[in-house]
């Protein structure tokens, strides 16, 4: 689980009465609960085996719940919980809690700023004979409007022709959408330099990016003031898949990493479970944003990431 869904998890059941005389508390109440929920719901249904899938998740309980350095409960200190609890009241909050997770989101507005997609596209069928065309589009997010669109040689192209396009374009108020491939200093200057914001899609091709942005979100957050981590889930239902998005931020970089006008760095986790089988998968994604802490809510940022892969799955036909 991420630190969402543990911290949620201890919200869930801080309420819950301690049922233990008020001597000899070595830990909180809300703790046991949280850690022998967590092992609830990995699937553990009995005192040794929830004593030992505590120990074996150890670095992760102590990094998700940001705990003091101090030795977790035992098991033993478990199974005394255990037998002090009202199991079956506790599985039905966690089915509650199961359920409340998993309505849909109300989609949230990304005003003021107006997301355009800058989208490379193999196009397949773009004539009679059936040639297959690289296309660089330039496409409003909502409405999805084609502004510009050029043909380009191959991939590698899109790296030059994507500043032609924007060349001389009014991109006040807007921001710019685009994959790793197109993560590039050069590009991010003249976005700025035209009155614009970027959004950029972080991979292993920008090295020294990706590993700073990979660590600042690995390891727990250090002391330092609230604003400089955030994060906010979006859950959806469709297609026969139930898809929740983790969308984390900070600033803890700005003005360590040598990229231009940086306003934060972002992780974006989504899962997706295929409702008729059970199947989950995962994937995690990296980003950086010209978008102040004040101009865009983690919220605002996962519609705008969510409008540019809209795009992608659907500028890729033609029927010239």
């Amino acid at each position: 689980m991420d630190r969402f869904k543990y911290s949620t998890l201890m919200d869930a059941v801080a309420d819950v009465p301690d049922p233990r005389k008020a001597r000899g508390k070595r830990h909180s109440w809300a703790l046991l609960l949280t850690l022998i929920s967590a092992a609830l719901v990995g699937g553990q249904h009995n005192g040794r085996a929830i004593g030992q899938w505590v120990r074996e998740h150890a670095d992760e309980l102590r990094s998700q719940l940001v705990l003091p350095p101090r030795p977790l409960p035992s098991p033993a200190t478990l199974r005394r919980a255990l037998r002090a609890l009202d199991i079956v009241a506790l599985e039905r909050r966690l089915a509650a809690l199961a359920h409340e997770l998993a309505r849909p989101t109300p989609p949230v507005s990304t005003a003021p700023w107006q997301g355009q997609a800058v989208d490379g596209k193999a196009v397949r069928g773009a004539n009679r004979h059936g040639a297959q065309l690289q296309l660089v589009s330039l496409v409003q997010h909502d409405p999805s409007i084609v502004c510009n669109q050029v043909r380009v040689r191959d991939k590698s192209n899109e790296i030059t022709a994507v500043p032609m396009r924007l060349q001389g374009r009014d991109v006040r108020g807007t921001v710019t959408t685009m994959d790793a491939l197109l993560t590039q200093q050069a590009l991010a200057q003249q976005i700025l330099a035209q009155g614009g914001h970027y959004l950029m899609v972080v991979k292993e091709h920008q090295p020294m990016l990706y590993a700073a942005i990979q660590l600042v979100f690995s390891v727990p957050p250090p002391a330092v003031p609230a604003y400089h981590l955030d994060q906010s889930t979006t859950i959806s239902r469709g297609h026969g898949r139930l898809e929740t998005r983790l969308m984390e931020r900070t600033c803890a970089l700005n003005g360590y990493v040598d990229w231009p006008g940086v306003g934060q760095v972002l992780k974006r986790t989504c899962q997706r479970i295929m409702l008729k089988t059970g199947e989950v998968s995962e994937a995690v994604t990296y980003g950086i944003t010209s978008l102040g802490w004040q101009e865009a809510s983690p919220a605002q940022v996962e519609g705008l990431w969510r409008g540019h892969w809209r795009i992608e799955n659907r500028v890729h036909t033609s029927g010239t």
